[in-house]
């Protein structure tokens, strides 16, 4: 299993993973938009579109102080978000829908270059004990950056499945990913995978084989662990 790698500071492993993100959405032509990525049901662009959302859905809450106590964190944040839900499946209706209204690639690619900086700026300006609100639930803002960084740094890896050319995501998002899914897990995953191979199985991307399944034990069970 990999080594235990340094915690980095929220918002250094934010800016990490959202450039990395920004690097690979700088390349994207018209045509590359279409091709298809990790996500069922979504291209190139689908994904841009989503990731563009919760870009703002994070500049938003940076900006929203709550007055309650945080009832999640980095961590626990992610026991809501399960595949196979309505909501999910509505979900990916709205951004098929809204991205495919960009009449051209570049115009939605600059606006997420642009809202992924003001991002990263708000970040590194915020205080992370401060609570804050999203998603109907309150956490501290340096749990939320976290968050920002896990979501972008896994679609970055279902952004390049058609781009084999393009840039991966930062070893610092990778291994804040690594950190949430032991996390949700409850101990270091017993298996040899590296970050990008754990990402995709404990997100339902990649099947468990058996002898990963055997390894689990019945953790098993418990797979995908979010996505």
């Amino acid at each position: 299993m990999p080594q235990e790698r340094e915690v980095t500071e929220p918002a250094e492993v934010l800016r990490a993973s959202y450039g990395a993100f920004a690097a690979v959405v700088r390349s994207i032509t018209d045509e590359r938009s279409w091709l298809p990525t990790g996500c069922v049901g979504w291209s190139v662009r689908d994904l841009v579109f989503h990731c563009l959302s919760d870009a703002q859905r994070g500049l938003v809450a940076l900006h929203t102080p709550a007055e309650g106590m945080p009832d999640r964190d980095a961590v626990t944040y992610w026991a809501d978000w399960r595949p196979g839900t309505v909501g999910a499946a509505n979900g990916r209706r709205y951004n098929r829908v809204v991205a495919s209204m960009f009449l051209h690639v570049e115009q939605l690619c600059e606006l997420y270059a642009e809202t992924a900086a003001a991002v990263v700026y708000a970040a590194a300006g915020a205080a992370i004990d401060r609570p804050v609100a999203t998603q109907g639930h309150v956490l501290r803002a340096g749990d939320l950056i976290r968050t920002l960084a896990v979501e972008a740094t896994i679609h970055h890896l279902d952004l390049v499945v058609s781009l084999p050319d393009a840039p991966g995501p930062s070893t610092g998002g990778l291994g804040e990913v690594r950190r949430t899914l032991d996390g949700l897990l409850g101990r270091p995953v017993p298996v040899a995978w590296d970050d990008t191979r754990y990402a995709r199985a404990a997100t339902g991307r990649a099947p468990l084989t058996d002898a990963d399944r055997d390894r689990l034990g019945p953790d098993a069970a418990r797979f995908p662990l979010f996505g």
